[in-house]
């Protein structure tokens, strides 16, 4: 069984940043290699459309291998769940963007939501904030890691 993989925005700009290429590439590498797949919310493919056209074109090169992407959107659920995240604390709500990747990804129950921002969503303090939201709100808890954790390494 495939990994399914929540992206957000950071990780289609981190293939093209020097400090973040390397492991996002490797994260691309094994979608190519067809062992995971990407789930992509419209909430994503909103926020690409303000971003430098690489970035842009990115999704659609990886297309071309095959590659699987699941399409996933912003639904009402979905919205009430991020909300409930701002009214309770864990972020502010400029980061209501955040937020509604954070409740895309728990409610399509997809493996690992994997992105670079550090300040509001791949930190401690927030996961357990997010989790402590969906535990008392009914749902599981979400696995947030960066493409660094998301690597495969040879075995040796």
């Amino acid at each position: 069984m495939r990994l399914r993989i929540y992206i957000d925005t950071s990780i289609v700009g981190g293939f093209f940043d020097k400090e973040f290429a390397e492991p996002t590439k490797a994260l691309f590498e094994r979608l190519k290699r067809k062992e995971v797949v990407f789930v992509l919310s419209n909430v994503l493919k909103k926020e690409l459309l303000n971003a430098p056209q690489q970035v842009k074109d990115l999704l659609a090169q990886y297309k071309k291998y095959e590659c699987e992407f699941e399409d996933v959107e912003l639904t009402p659920e979905a919205e009430n769940l991020a909300n409930t995240y701002i009214n309770e604390k864990v972020v502010g709500t400029t980061s209501l963007d955040d937020c509604q990747h954070i409740a895309i990804a728990t409610i399509n129950k997809v493996d690992i939501l994997a992105s670079w921002n550090f300040k509001h969503i791949v930190n401690i303090s927030r996961i357990r904030g997010y989790n402590s939201v969906n535990m008392k709100n009914g749902y599981t808890t979400l696995e947030i890691r960066n493409p660094r954790e998301l690597i495969e390494y040879e075995n040796g």
